[in-house]
């Protein structure tokens, strides 16, 4: 099976596997396993920030961060096709009575500076309005195709945000990509914003996990609401040991996934029946549409799948193809080779 589903479906390497049997374990609830701390302050080194959190998911990253930031009654400021607005189950209003208000996302997966500044009331202490307390980026942008974020971009959102005293958060579930893509230093997107999350189990190949960094005030709040909300893990250095190993060993090799994804996108763009622009492949993520009128992107998807290639549905009809570690050249050959096969037999039938 070809499976392009997500780079969330990547195995742990095998000094990940090795690391676990020689991990210093201790409970992390009471700060005493020594892997998890390593890690953590790896990992602030690494973003550049004051300190870090280990957390069990994206998700659970993205809602204490909120939650840390957020008064009950306030509103963060998301993109309408940010992850946080669609695919993490309302968390924040849920668990802490926050109102999401969702800004236009912009074709780069920018917010732009005018519609933010819309959503602030003008009169700040009418008491029939909610206050903006958070700005939610998305970097690199899922929906919008992997595309990385601007430094340009990020420096005016920062400026923004603090001139009208709104802390930037950054969904960075995919940051060392956009780094990568960017051809810049980590560094160089994090001091834009106050805090951020990074998935350690995407493209980075480790098991489980993710980080939130940002200041010491921050992640100690984030830790209690990890807490809270069921995230307090007691020997987790079984977990951070591999995790540690991915930010020590994977973040270049990243490049191999860009380079792969750039020659997918070129040789689909070269089929008939398929719409795709090689511009907008900025990382591992290719977005693409069926324009053959036999298909539909379900009948497509259905198709592939039986032809053991495996895709995933991203909105608006388009077909969404990531490239992870485990895709290879001879992969990508033989995935344009059951495409063509797909589309060309079902015209024959057609006629």
């Amino acid at each position: 099976m070809i499976n392009y589903l997500s780079d969330t479906i990547t195995l742990p390497t095998d000094a990940m596997m090795q690391s676990i049997q020689e991990a210093k374990l201790g409970d992390d609830v009471y700060g005493q396993d020594e892997t998890v701390n390593h890690l953590e302050e790896f990992a602030a080194k690494l973003t550049g920030k004051e300190a870090a959190c280990f957390m069990p998911s994206g998700t659970m990253a993205n809602l204490a961060s909120i939650m840390a930031y957020c008064p009950r009654g306030t509103k963060a400021l998301v993109g309408d096709e940010s992850d946080i607005y669609i695919f993490e189950a309302g968390g924040a209003s849920v668990c802490g009575g926050i109102m999401y208000e969702p800004i236009r996302t912009q074709s780069d997966g920018s917010l732009s500076i005018e519609d933010l500044t819309n959503a602030i009331p003008i009169d700040k202490n009418d008491p029939q309005f909610a206050l903006p307390a958070l700005i939610c980026l998305e970097n690199t942008h899922n929906r919008c195709g992997g595309k990385a974020l601007s430094l340009d971009y990020l420096s005016e959102i920062k400026r923004f945000g603090d001139e009208n005293h709104i802390p930037i958060y950054m969904d960075g579930a995919r940051v060392f990509n956009a780094a990568l893509s960017l051809g810049v230093d980590i560094k160089e997107i994090t001091q834009h914003v106050d805090s951020l999350q990074f998935c350690l189990s995407k493209g980075l190949s480790a098991p489980v996990g993710s980080i939130v960094s940002g200041t010491k005030q921050h992640i100690n709040e984030v830790r209690r609401i990890r807490k809270m909300l069921g995230g307090g893990m007691r020997q987790a250095g079984i977990l951070a040991a591999p995790a540690l190993v991915a930010l020590q060993t994977m973040i270049d090799r990243l490049t191999e996934d860009h380079q792969k994804a750039k020659r997918l996108a070129k040789e689909l763009e070269a089929i008939d029946g398929i719409e795709v622009e090689t511009k907008d492949v900025h990382s591992n993520i290719i977005m693409f549409k069926i324009i053959n009128e036999n298909f539909t992107w379900k009948s497509f998807l259905e198709a592939a799948e039986k032809n053991n290639v495996i895709f995933s549905e991203m909105g608006y009809g388009r077909i969404r193809a990531v490239i992870h570690r485990h895709i290879t050249d001879d992969d990508i050959t033989s995935t344009i080779k059951i495409i063509k096969e797909i589309l060309h037999s079902n015209i024959i039938k057609a006629y």
